[in-house]
Formats: C-alpha cells, sequence, structure tokens
C-alpha cells in the first residue's frame, strides 16, 4: 500500500513523525511541520503568518539599505516605515508561538497513541 507524502489520517502518528514535524516547525519554517503532520488548517494559518511577516521585515531592511545608499550617493530618501518591521516580526514571532503550540500538540498526540508496553508480558521470540 502506497501512503501519501502529506497523509490525512491522524489516528496513528508515530513518535518520530511528530518529533521531525515539532523540528521543521520550530527550526526550518512554523507551519510546515505541521502540514507535515497533516493538521492542514493550523499548517496554512502559520506558513501564512510566517511568511507574511518574513516579506515585511525583508521589505523594512530593503528600505533601510536604499536609504544608506541614497545618503552615499547624495540622494536623500525617505526614512523606511518602522511598522513595517515591527509589525513582520510580530507576525513572525506569533506563527513561530502557533507552531510551538501544534508541536507539543503533536508529541502529546503521539505519546498517547503509541502502544503501552506491558512489563509482565514476555517478549516474542
Amino acid at each position: 500500500m502506497l501512503m501519501k507524502p502529506f497523509s490525512p489520517d491522524r489516528r496513528f502518528l508515530s513518535h518520530a513523525k511528530a518529533k521531525n514535524a515539532a523540528l521543521v516547525n520550530q527550526l526550518a519554517t512554523p507551519g510546515l511541520g505541521s502540514l507535515i503532520a497533516g493538521r492542514w488548517l493550523a499548517g496554512t494559518g502559520q506558513l501564512f503568518l510566517s511568511v507574511t511577516g518574513c516579506v515585511m521585515v525583508i521589505i523594512y531592511i530593503w528600505q533601510w539599505d536604499v536609504r544608506a545608499y541614497g545618503e552615499v550617493t547624495e540622494h536623500v530618501e525617505p526614512m523606511p516605515h518602522g511598522w513595517l518591521g515591527g509589525l513582520g516580526a510580530i507576525f513572525f514571532i506569533a506563527a513561530w508561538l502557533w507552531a510551538l503550540a501544534t508541536s507539543i500538540s503533536l508529541l502529546r498526540q503521539a505519546k498517547m497513541a503509541e502502544p503501552k508496553n506491558n512489563k509482565n508480558v514476555p517478549p516474542k521470540l
């Protein structure tokens, strides 16, 4: 049986898959790990917030670069919009915190879904 990479089956989530999704959420791109784990709504929202915030911060930095270049060439540029960088950072941090909550939820779900080892039963040979 072939399995889709983004399987919507949420009944069983292995500990390895939950751990990998949490690592991607926290260390790579907020939302991408949630999508990998099958949390479509949360993952899409987190990814949208993180990409939007990142683009806003990049535009803010680019505005500072244009201003610095204008000072060198004696062409006065307007000051960058400070709210753009601040709001972008808030969006990205909100996406990261939302991804953190989803990652914790994924790890708890995987822990509850793993089979309980009964210590009274000897292992199969």
